[in-house]
């Protein structure tokens, strides 16, 4: 029977093999063509999104594994979005009963200038509360896990000031388009920024790890629904020993500031649904509580600017500890830097003050103490990033030159209090009576040198 049993199962096989092969040709005599599906994806694109979109090679495929690949894709734009090659691959089983499942879309050399990115917001049918993210004709539908995981490489995001920067990374996918782990790192770098998700047994809580300039940033995150319908995306983090130019320049930045930080993040961002990208990107709020120590002012000497009486660019001031506290808030047009509660010690120098940064331009204020406390030296802060400056301020240089003419030698810091009081008393940086050497300020100054009675 040995004999018989085998020419049954391989007549069964063949018979199987030849009804696929048939099945393969009807379908395929039915489906359109590499040309008309790349035709059909242009003309989809530009009726969803208003924009013309050029696909210079389409390839589709059912067997072994249903897949579509896309390769030199570009947008019609002043500024191209541009994407070199994209793969999906589908699961066979769900495609079969008229559902899409992805078990991989692999994306390869994405270039995304943000102006062009920007053309598209608000375009696009909105989907109706409830409904799938992908609007499909009926009676298709998507699977509970419509893609099992996302690769990209070389993804490029070209910023409002025309930076490139590269990201490589993947990301896999629960139910409900709930991250399962996220892998996110810059490429091409000797040092590695990266960031690691991972979703804590279905719960809407990720152990976050960031690793960067040779420190850790890690902690918790978490995804909530607030009363008002929309989600809120919020962080608890603690950067440890970060070296602050390796990070900086990792995102081809320059800083001002150099040493290692330390300290605990909060981070909230919100938007009225999990797929938009852009609304969460903008509301980023975060608030950084810090220390650096040592620290070092790369580009700055205080010292000279308060001895010197005048406008200070450049040089170096090297300091015992540097804290504070960092809110960003993203917007239209950037991110707002603002640093409050700045407090700096070397040596027998302290400084405290207030900054903002804003597209690069610096706007602040530093009070110098020369003996802890005793003379306060009051310091604008302007300039750019790349050449800021310090100087007194116009009430404060007013003040200077008395008391350098009643205590040489000390007098331009003892006579900068003079000048800051005299700023409070008349409001701003502005220049009336005051200015003269005779004026009401003139007595204040031996108020101001009593400390000199310590030695």
């Amino acid at each position: 029977m040995k004999h018989p049993v085998r020419r049954w199962l391989i007549g069964i096989a063949a018979v199987l093999l030849l009804g696929i092969g048939v099945l393969v040709l009807v379908v395929r005599a039915k489906l359109p063509t590499d040309e008309q599906v790349a035709a059909r994806i242009a003309e989809g694109f530009e009726q969803r999104f208003g924009v013309a979109l050029k696909v210079g090679n389409a390839h589709w495929a059912l067997l072994p594994t249903p897949m579509l690949v896309l390769e030199d894709v570009a947008t019609d734009q002043g500024r191209p979005i541009t994407l070199k090659r994209v793969r999906l691959q589908l699961q066979l089983a769900p495609l079969l009963h008229r559902v899409i499942a992805l078990d991989q879309i692999e994306v390869e050399s994405l270039v995304l200038p943000r102006a062009s990115v920007r053309e598209f917001r608000g375009k696009g049918p909105k989907p109706k509360e409830g409904a799938n993210v992908v609007a499909l004709p009926a009676p298709w539908t998507l699977a509970p896990v419509p893609v099992e995981k996302v690769r990209w490489r070389d993804v490029v995001w070209i910023d409002r000031r025309d930076i490139a920067l590269a990201y490589d990374g993947e990301l896999s996918f629960d139910p409900q388009w709930r991250p399962r782990q996220l892998r996110l790192e810059r490429a091409g770098l000797a040092s590695p920024v990266r960031l690691r998700l991972d979703r804590e047994s279905g719960l809407d809580r990720w152990r976050t790890r960031i690793d960067a300039g040779g420190g850790t940033w890690n902690g918790v995150t978490r995804l909530e629904t607030l009363p008002t319908g929309k989600l809120r995306v919020s962080a608890e983090l603690e950067p440890r020993q970060i070296d602050i130019e390796s990070l900086v320049q990792a995102f081809d930045r320059r800083t001002s500031v150099a040493g290692k930080v330390s300290g605990q993040t909060t981070l909230t961002a919100e938007a009225d649904t999990a797929e938009d990208l852009g609304a969460l990107m903008r509301s980023l709020h975060t608030r950084t509580a810090f220390t650096v120590q040592p620290a070092t002012l790369t580009k700055l000497d205080v010292l000279k600017a308060v001895t010197t009486a005048g406008i200070s660019r450049g040089g170096r001031t090297p300091l015992d500890q540097l804290t504070g506290t960092l809110d960003t808030q993203g917007s239209e047009d950037g991110v707002v830097m603002r640093y409050t509660n700045l407090k700096a010690r070397s040596g027998v120098l302290t400084a405290s003050g207030n900054l903002k940064m804003f597209n690069r331009k610096l706007d602040g204020e530093i009070a110098v103490d020369l003996v802890d406390g005793v003379v306060g030296v009051p310091l604008k802060i302007g300039g750019t990033m790349s050449d800021p400056e310090l100087s007194l301020t116009g009430g404060a240089l007013t003040g200077a030159a008395i008391g350098s003419a009643v205590l040489p030698g000390v007098g331009t810091a003892i006579g900068a209090r003079v000048g800051q009081q005299v700023e409070k008393l008349f409001g701003g940086d502005k220049k009336p009576a005051p200015a003269k050497p005779d004026s009401k300020p003139a007595p204040a100054a031996p108020k101001a040198s009593s400390p000199r009675k310590t030695p």
